[in-house]
């Protein structure tokens, strides 16, 4: 998915005659905090609500508004996660979109990525999630796939995150079914920590639900 597949067609830019107040306005509006600065398709500068506020002058055009930003932006051409990279360092709720020849196409809002990312990662399919901890050679995504899939699932999505500090990685993989008990004992016989799973309303702890089972047998003995 590419920022220019993102792009909003409702939030509008703003120009250099606009005044801080019509910016305030606008913002209220969309709901956002940001908005980009264009004179005839040349990008000028993000200006953002507390720029208006600080300078405490809302009448005065946003030619003569010092900008927070040096001008952030993506091009057409590169992909959603870049998007997320840049919204998520500076902190934006609007991303403007740029041609290779630099001229303003449009902008991506917060609220659109976030729905854009949530049909990237199947999150509105009905399916459970599972949680691996492992160490990072031990990952190969070849044989967690055939594990999964040996068990009758298939995966929908599948990222890997690791905690700074961390020499352990954390692998969140969802499924097309919520039914996770086959696939959980298909990841204990080859020995995989299932750290987590979640299945429709049920989050809860497998090391929490192993040492239950193991009571429960323990009494039925």
């Amino acid at each position: 998915m590419l920022a220019k597949e993102l792009i909003s067609d409702v939030v509008p830019s703003l120009k250099t005659s606009d005044s801080g107040l019509d910016a305030i306005n606008w913002m209220e509006v969309f709901r956002v905090s940001h908005l980009p600065i264009v004179n005839n398709q040349s990008f000028l500068g993000l200006i953002s609500d507390v720029d208006i506020y600080d300078l405490n002058r809302a009448d005065e055009p946003l030619g003569n508004h010092p900008l927070s930003f040096d001008k952030p932006y993506v091009f057409e051409h590169q992909h959603i996660y870049d998007v997320i990279e840049l919204i998520s360092r500076l902190k934006l709720t609007v991303v403007p979109v740029l041609n290779a020849n630099e001229e303003y196409l449009g902008l991506i809002t917060q609220s659109d990525l976030l729905r854009k990312f949530a049909d990237l990662i199947a999150a509105h399919t009905p399916g459970g999630v599972i949680e691996l901890e492992l160490l990072p050679r031990d990952y190969s995504l070849a044989e967690i796939s055939r594990i999964v899939e040996d068990a009758d699932a298939k995966i929908l999505s599948l990222y890997v995150s690791q905690t700074s500090g961390v020499d352990r990685i954390g692998v969140t993989i969802k499924l097309n079914r919520t039914d996770l008990t086959a696939v959980i004992n298909a990841f204990d016989r080859y020995d995989y920590q299932v750290k987590t799973t979640y299945a429709g309303d049920n989050l809860y702890d497998q090391a929490a639900q192993k040492n239950y089972d193991a009571l429960m047998n323990y009494l039925n003995v």
